[in-house]
């Protein structure tokens, strides 16, 4: 048993694997200092996951199977805490996890991506290795976080470059933030009205719209330049946006692969090659 621990700009995303095989993923909010500690002190696998989750998922969200199921699960857990591997965004966060007995952090330069450049984010790295491990190269990753990302590399596993801009969330936070009288506005799950007739709705359409038409144009660009590339897109709001695609250009999302956990994939096979 080993964990996988993401820490992004905004959450802790975090994955249990069993040898190479993807058991159990969730996200959590960043944890204050003192209960790192805690975890760090966590005899067997299960002591550390009741911590994190005192009742269940009520501080976190699971992404790939059952929390229920998978904490009955624990009762063979190991006599000590498990290994943990650690990718970073946030380095004053990576430093918290130092204390933990058996931590191992990786580093963009451990990522087998030909051609990166020293400041490109680990988290940008990983997933396009995940990606392109899973459905080949070259590939295009869209990561719809708090950013969104396009991340590319070509048929020789060399990076092509790619492009950041803030994300749905943070554009109508920004606007909110930012302005004297623009209101918070929420994401619906369906594309909103294109033309809107109150200042709520007008907030989404002008997000929304011009986001997708972005996406739609990278992604058209990218099969111009590679008509064979493979487009995977992962990130929080990644169902958002597949649906919102989904509305507007159905063709787009019959060639897309989504996947949540493509982070860990690209985790995964880094940390088997650094064996």
């Amino acid at each position: 048993m080993w964990l996988a621990l993401m820490i992004g700009n905004s959450r802790l995303h975090w994955a249990h694997f069993t040898g190479e095989t993807l058991i159990h993923a969730w996200d959590t909010d960043y944890l204050p200092a003192d209960v790192i500690q805690q975890l760090s002190q966590s005899q067997t696998l299960k002591d550390l996951l009741l911590k994190i989750f005192p009742s269940n998922e009520a501080t976190g969200k699971a992404r790939h199977g059952n929390m229920e199921d998978f904490l009955k699960t624990l009762s063979s857990s190991p006599p000590s805490p498990p290994p943990l591997l650690v990718a970073s965004v946030v380095p004053s966060q990576t430093a918290l996890w130092q204390t933990y007995p058996n931590v191992r952090i990786l580093t963009l330069d451990q990522v087998p991506i030909k051609g990166i450049y020293p400041t490109l984010g680990i988290d940008r790295a990983l997933a396009l290795w995940g990606a392109g491990n899973n459905w080949g190269f070259p590939v295009l990753v869209i990561d719809a976080g708090t950013a969104l990302t396009f991340t590319a590399a070509d048929a020789n596993q060399h990076l092509v470059g790619g492009a950041i801009l803030p994300g749905l969330g943070l554009q109508l936070a920004t606007l909110a933030e930012r302005t004297g009288q623009l209101p918070t506005v929420e994401l619906p799950q369906q594309l909103p009205q294109r033309y809107a007739l109150n200042t709520q709705e007008a907030m989404q359409s002008g997000v929304i719209y011009t986001l997708v038409a972005g996406i739609k144009d990278f992604i058209e660009a990218w099969w111009r330049d590679f008509p064979q590339g493979n487009v995977v897109m992962t990130g929080g709001d990644r169902t958002l946006l597949v649906n919102y695609l989904q509305s507007q250009f159905p063709e787009i999302v019959d060639s897309l692969n989504v996947e949540a956990n493509l982070i860990f994939w690209g985790m995964r096979s880094a940390a088997l090659l650094q064996r």
